[in-house]
């Protein structure tokens, strides 16, 4: 079974998909059609407001698969967890990670820390938007982090 996880983003309240998001709810749509299962991961920021995961959701305009919300993760890490907990349910055989470029190296380590113990592979796609210099910068402050939330990877799964 073939998963394609896209990773919510948002960098606001609000009820609508930010910019960021939508680009990969729109690239996963062009590589859904052989996917057995698309996860849209992503918590919401505001009460009362839908989440990244279910905004994902009512706007897919993708291939008819079975999509599946994970609506608690607050970061990349508990999206991983999140995504990695839905892998091992559906007993998939390959996960898709679709995120930014910028966000793909940090993504592609947590989701594979985070199936560490599984034959899982993991590949990362992503749309080709432009890298944005404050979007990367950010990366680097979380790449600081990093080393925490692997550990506590492999502390939670034993």
């Amino acid at each position: 079974m073939r998963i394609l996880a896209v990773l919510g983003y948002s960098a606001h309240r609000g009820n609508d998909l930010h910019p960021i998001c939508e680009a990969r709810l729109r690239h996963a749509e062009t590589l859904a059609a052989d996917a057995d299962a698309v996860v849209f991961s992503g918590w919401s920021r505001s009460r009362g407001h839908d989440g990244e995961a279910e905004l994902m959701r009512r706007a897919w305009s993708g291939p008819d698969v079975p999509l599946v919300c994970e609506t608690t993760a607050r970061n990349t890490a508990e999206n991983a967890a999140g995504i990695a907990a839905i892998a091992r349910r559906l007993r998939a055989d390959e996960v898709v990670v679709v995120t930014s470029r910028w966000h793909a190296p940090r993504a592609r380590l947590l989701v594979r820390a985070a199936l560490r113990g599984t034959r899982i592979p993991v590949r990362l796609s992503a749309p080709r938007d432009r890298l944005n210099p404050w979007l990367l910068a950010r990366e680097a402050a979380c790449a600081v982090v990093l080393p925490l939330h692997l550990r506590r990877s492999r502390v939670e799964r034993g």
